[in-house]
């Protein structure tokens, strides 16, 4: 046992929202009785990431007599979260946090009046917001990633059938979100999952080219080669490759 930080949770202040289970990259945290537990000392490095994620305010850092952590057995305990199925998985104390894999392709997709869909959804994941989709979350082994603007489905119609088929999606805005919490978050996605592809698609406007930056830093700082496709979207739905 040594003294070393340590994440707290008040339980009279946390609700059960589940909004600091997938800031936790090691998968210390659980909700266990509508409440958010740390189910193991060894599995907390004490850093905190979760800490601006808990809309109560119910997590803190101390200082307290813990065992060390354990990046080892923290692998083991991520590599057995993986294999257990989806509705028992921890992420589903939350509908916008909790992991699916969906499948589009089995069935035919029918509209509510019974009308088959010319245009079905090719989502093949949940979630797809860059800020919660854990690194350990199982649709992003050796996937074929597209990286995609948030504005670019509302401007490019064929965001479906012609960028998203096969592949897993991630989205966020390199303007208005934090960037450096997307940074850390994508090299530890590389790092961990070995991709495949990416693919970037994003808006012309400039502030939308940091999306690039970002995703050329993560490779960069994760040390991996992987094949890299840049797409552009004009304003008016136009495709530039």
């Amino acid at each position: 046992m040594i003294t070393r930080e340590m994440v707290y949770i008040d339980e009279e202040k946390c609700d059960g929202c589940g909004e600091c289970i997938p800031h936790c990259a090691e998968g210390a945290l659980q909700i266990v009785n509508g409440k958010a537990k740390l189910i193991g000392d060894a599995y907390c490095d004490g850093l905190g990431a979760c800490l601006g994620h808990c809309p109560q305010d119910a997590i803190t850092i101390e200082k307290r007599q813990a065992v060390p952590f354990d990046e080892e057995l923290v692998k083991q305990h991520l590599s057995r979260t993986e294999e257990v199925s989806i509705p028992e998985s921890r992420y589903s104390a939350c509908p916008s946090t909790r992991l699916m894999t969906l499948d589009r392709f089995s069935n035919t997709v029918t509209r509510s009046d019974g009308i088959p869909d010319e245009n079905p959804s090719t989502l093949s994941q949940w979630p797809v917001q860059l800020h919660l989709v854990p690194p350990s979350a199982p649709f992003l082994k050796k996937a074929d990633l597209l990286i995609a603007a948030d504005c670019v489905p509302f401007a490019y119609a064929g965001f479906h059938q012609t960028l998203l088929r096969g592949k897993a999606l991630l989205i966020g805005c390199p303007k208005l979100d934090d960037t450096e919490i997307y940074l850390a978050r994508l090299i530890e996605i590389f790092r961990m999952n070995a991709p495949r592809s990416i693919t970037i698609a994003h808006m012309e406007v400039p502030c939308c080219f940091g999306l690039v930056r970002l995703v050329q830093e993560a490779i960069y700082q994760a040390d991996i080669s992987v094949p890299l496709e840049d797409i552009t979207v004009q304003v008016d739905g136009t495709l530039i490759h």
